[in-house]
């Protein structure tokens, strides 16, 4: 059953000693896993294996495409912690003052409940994600992992810190034990080593693998056998020069690249030519070659046969010399530990599920603390953490092996393979494996929300079906069938992407100009049973279909703002090659996208000289630039055209997106944290688990609609002020917000705007918050009527006296210098923001001086 928690105010004094069993407790923020070098750098830095949370407006998609580990929903929904070696030694501090008694007293009844040196945070996180995991869903693991799990527990502190350490390094990856350097922390590495790579026995018959035949999943790699190690040991996996030469470093190729007689001009070519050296070896021998003299070649021609003995010696010499520097290189790393695949993957999949992750990651984020430690106040919600995410085993082994191959797809798409044949095909083998599968899964999906799904929360938990990666992977395939000229295929797969209605939403809109452009170009050749053989009739008849598909795109409620602009440009254009009356033609001037306003302005720049440092890269092209306002100021160019508007009686902000989302988070706050089955899932989240999701908009469209209608009609200052009223004195911790904007600033901004148009803008934060969260332009302006002298008080915006009328006007301004250009986020940007009928200046900063400064 789901548990429910009311979430109440709570002091900000540290958190008590809590057992993970007990509820409820704060579970915390993880944080994000570096990339630690390990022996393939030169330069590593063993000890650093923790890096800055990332920033929870961050954008992208977590990805995990590009093979770093991106941050999950989970991450987005907690605060942003500090994950140095000061937070790890402010946990410390925390665990050793929570004892009883006198801590001078060492009787056993007054002994602190943590010691140093017999645990850490990384062991108690990764403890903590596995027993929630095994108390509430411990069904999806067998009995086979199960006792993983158990012979887990019984190793020692050691034991299990090296492991989890080695965990957030590079995965699938060798660890030189001579490098590992956590002799602070564990007192015998090569023992906890030994004791992670001891055999250990499952007596129990293993049932993943008929799990795993019966979905099709490959897990030959990662099944667990009867007898199995938390740890590999180097000489017994190790048995090549292409695996070993990778781990030395620089200094130690070169060394050997002498003895071997073979060159470089970095790592990569001094690994490859060892390599190379020693597959032309093995080529050499197995086709027979050897060296010979006359009177043995007359002997071989005379018998028929080679000659054996000379072959049988050159064979066994050039082996011995691949074992001689398979053999040295070995010597010079000495031992080496990599985690064994088996486990590993189990552990995967614990925190996949603890997660409630739905990308996946090469590096488990495992520590979950910090955002317990964190001294701060959060909303109030009703936290639920279900155990029924996972109906079944099959289910979440069928949906990790879903995630595990939209990551492969993401990383030939990102990585820019589909420009390479090899890529292409690999990523049509991944569609066509999964398309049937995805039809059944839509079929399936379809009937749970009309039958068994209610509350909305199969918008939440239809994430976690194979059918949402199938979905994207389906997508991603599209860019393959474009490449190849398959129009007809690409045109059937987005009409049965549109049909369906559950999965990928925010995709609509590029989906329905994709469909129209190839009806109007390419499907009249195409069309396998044609109305007509008259090819202009032909043309006219797609051509209509491609003017209802833009119709309907500009109809459809989930078809974002953004692509209502390129939808009504071509329906316009549909309309006029069909020769529609005039009359009868749809007409969106009362929408149209004004123009950028152009502005130049001048200032004095400043040119300092900085030589690069050997082996770096160039400076930055960022300039420096004179705020005249202030004597002697350096400032960016943004704050110098933040400065010339100033001056114009102008207010603002150099916020690049900050202040609007600040704005969302006091005119949507009710709304973020309202009951939702399954988006809080702790209770320290500062958004719902769906927000940075396409599905946040659709399952609260009727509170969103109606807010939207409240900003419209000049609601906006009254809902701000309220929230102002009852979170400021605790500082709540809400995602987007910042305090330190002045409330007066806030309030005057949103009383400059017209409810329409900040309805608009907040429209497009709630359909796609993540996605959107960039591109918005670098500085907000507003001024009330009558500040500036093009201000008219009797035609200005402030004239109008109806709900939601302006008291102001408000500019957005995208600053350009000579070394910018306009991304694809910041055109979209302008694009809505214009369509709302707010001004936007493209403001060109012109040095009108060039100064040499030291």
């Amino acid at each position: 059953m789901d548990t429910f928690v009311i979430r109440r105010p709570k002091a900000t004094d540290a958190p008590s000693n809590d057992n993970v069993h007990d509820a409820p407790q704060r579970p915390t923020k993880r944080l994000k896993s570096a990339e630690v070098p390990d022996s393939e750098s030169d330069d590593e830095q063993c000890g650093q294996e923790l890096e800055d949370s990332v920033p929870e407006d961050s954008e992208g998609v977590g990805v995990a495409s590009s093979g770093e580990a991106g941050p999950t929903d989970f991450e987005n929904a907690l605060p942003a912690a500090h994950s140095d070696e000061e937070a790890v030694k402010e946990y410390e501090a925390l665990k050793l003052s929570q004892g009883h008694g006198n801590p001078d007293d060492t009787t056993a009844k007054t002994q602190p409940l943590w010691v140093k040196g017999r645990s850490s945070i990384y062991v108690d996180a990764f403890n903590l994600a596995l027993d929630s995991v095994l108390d509430e869903e411990s069904h999806l693991f067998d009995e086979n992992e199960k006792e993983v799990f158990r012979q887990w527990r019984e190793l020692g502190y050691e034991a299990q810190f090296m492991y989890v350490r080695l965990f957030l390094r590079k995965t699938d990856s060798w660890h030189r034990l001579s490098r590992l350097g956590y002799y602070a922390d564990v007192s015998d590495p090569e023992r906890a080593i030994q004791t992670l790579q001891k055999a250990r026995t499952l007596s129990v018959r293993n049932s993943a693998k008929d799990v795993e035949s019966l979905l099709g999943i490959d897990g030959s790699n990662t099944a667990l056998e009867n007898t199995f190690t938390f740890a590999d040991a180097s000489e017994d996996h190790i048995k090549s020069i292409k695996e070993a030469a990778p781990l030395l470093c620089l200094d130690e190729l070169k060394t050997l690249a002498k003895e071997a007689k073979v060159q470089g001009r970095n790592k990569a070519e001094l690994v490859r030519a060892l390599i190379r050296v020693s597959q032309q070896q093995a080529s050499l021998m197995s086709l027979g070659l050897s060296r010979h003299n006359s009177r043995e070649s007359a002997e071989s021609e005379d018998t028929g046969t080679p000659s054996l003995k000379q072959k049988s010696k050159l064979r066994r010499e050039d082996s011995n010399r691949e074992q001689h520097f398979l053999g040295k290189i070995l010597s010079i790393l000495g031992p080496c530990v990599r985690l064994s695949p088996g486990p590993f993957v189990l552990f995967e999949r614990v925190h996949l599920v603890f997660y409630r992750s739905t990308e996946w990651t090469e590096k488990s984020l495992t520590t979950i603390i910090l955002a317990k430690m964190a001294k701060r106040n959060f909303p109030e919600y009703i936290v639920c953490r279900t155990a029924t995410i996972f109906a079944s085993r099959a289910h979440l082994l069928e949906f990790e092996a879903a995630i595990r191959l939209e990551s492969e797809v993401d990383r030939i798409t990102d990585s820019g393979e589909l420009t390479v044949e090899d890529g292409c095909k690999r990523v049509s083998e991944i569609f066509e494996s999964i398309y049937p599968r995805w039809k059944r899964l839509i079929a399936q999906e379809e009937e749970k929300e009309q039958k068994i799904y209610e509350m909305g929360e199969g918008a939440y938990l239809r994430r976690f079906t194979p059918a949402h990666p199938y979905t994207r992977i389906i997508h991603k395939a599209l860019a393959v069938f474009a490449r190849w000229k398959d129009h007809a295929k690409e045109h059937a797969i987005l009409a049965e992407l549109l049909d369906q209605k559950l999965f990928h939403m925010t995709r609509r809109g590029s989906w329905y100009q994709r469909k129209a452009l190839l009806e109007e170009h390419y499907m009249a050749a195409l069309d396998e049973n044609p109305i007509s053989r008259d090819p202009e009739q032909q043309k006219k008849h797609w051509n209509r279909i491609a003017a209802a598909t833009c119709e309907t795109g500009l109809q459809d409620p989930n078809c974002h703002l953004i692509f209502h602009y390129d939808l009504q440009k071509r329906l316009i254009k549909l309309e006029k090659k069909l020769r529609i009356p005039r009359r009868l033609q749809h007409d969106f001037g009362h929408v149209r996208l004004a123009d950028p306003v152009e502005i130049t302005v001048e200032g004095i720049q400043l040119k300092r000289e900085l030589p690069p440092k050997p082996g770096r890269q160039a400076a930055s092209t960022k300039t420096i630039w004179l705020d005249e306002q202030v004597p002697d100021g350096e400032c960016s160019v943004e704050e110098m055209c933040l400065s010339h508007f100033r001056s114009q009686g102008w207010k603002g902000y150099h916020a690049e997106g900050g202040i609007i989302r600040t704005l969302f988070a006091y005119l949507f706050y009710d709304i973020l944290f309202l009951y939702i089955p399954n988006v809080f899932q702790t209770a320290y989240q500062t958004c719902p688990l769906d927000l940075h999701t396409d599905t946040f908009y659709a399952v609260r469209a009727s509170e969103i609609n109606h807010r939207l209608v409240e900003i419209a009609n000049g609601e906006g200052v009254r809902i701000l002020r309220e929230v102002w009223d009852k979170e400021h004195g605790r500082r709540t911790s809400i995602v987007g917000l910042n305090w330190d904007f002045d409330i007066e600033d806030i309030t005057e901004l949103v009383s400059c705007f017209e409810g329409s148009a900040l309805a608009a803008v907040c429209k497009v934060l709630a359909q796609e918050y993540r996605q959107r969260g960039g591109g918005i332009p670098d500085l907000i302006l507003w001024r009330r009527s009558g500040a500036g002298d093009a201000q008219d008080s009797s035609k200005g915006p402030g004239s109008s006296k109806g709900p939601g009328s302006s008291k102001g006007e408000v500019m957005f301004a995208e600053v350009k210098s000579a070394n910018d250009r306009l991304s694809d986020t910041q055109r979209l940007w302008i694009h809505v923001l214009t369509g709302a009928g707010v001004k936007v200046a493209l403001c060109n900063a012109r040095a009108k001086e060039v100064r040499e400064v030291d």
